[in-house]
């Protein structure tokens, strides 16, 4: 099932299979109304900030061995309103990546926002993101870390989208 979802921080395509949330991705395809599905109401829910914690099965078969136990790391110890860096998921997730390639993983990440690679920073600033279209990338993951309470407003922040 795919459906697609706008949201604050673009249109978003939704892929679910039998097995759970597969991809969520930025898309430029047009808004059909999305399917009544778990991970739609969900990310619905985490946008109008209800939820805090995506309560999905997650269907890992398009990440890799050591990129699918660093992702699973990620969803599962990293939660709404925090943050860690590339070195410090790195050590937590015990595989002996470095951060660069932690980078990386982020940056191949299927499912961005519900897998929360947004939250994932540089020790030195915010460090890149790959989700997005048409819009400063960074811009999405400061907006995402702005309402999830990890960075504080600036001036120009907006709660209705990206300014």
């Amino acid at each position: 099932m795919r459906a697609v979802l706008d949201t604050p921080v673009g249109r978003l395509s939704v892929t679910e299979t039998d097995a759970g949330l597969a991809a969520v991705g930025w898309t430029a395809k047009p808004t059909t109304p999305p399917a009544d599905s778990p991970a739609v109401a969900q990310l619905r829910e985490y946008f109008r900030g209800e939820r805090h914690r995506f309560d999905l099965d997650i269907d890992w078969t398009h990440t890799t061995g050591l990129q699918q136990e660093i992702l699973k790391t990620l969803y599962s110890t990293v939660d709404y309103g925090a943050s860690v860096t590339y070195g410090e998921l790195a050590a937590r997730s015990g595989t002996g990546v470095p951060a660069r390639g932690i980078g990386s993983i982020m940056g191949a990440n299927p499912i961005p926002i519900v897998v929360p690679c947004h939250r994932v920073v540089a020790h030195d600033g915010l460090g890149g993101y790959s989700g997005g279209t048409g819009r400063d990338r960074l811009e999405v993951k400061r907006w995402l870390l702005t309402m999830e309470g990890a960075l504080p407003p600036t001036l120009d922040w907006s709660p209705d989208g990206i300014q």
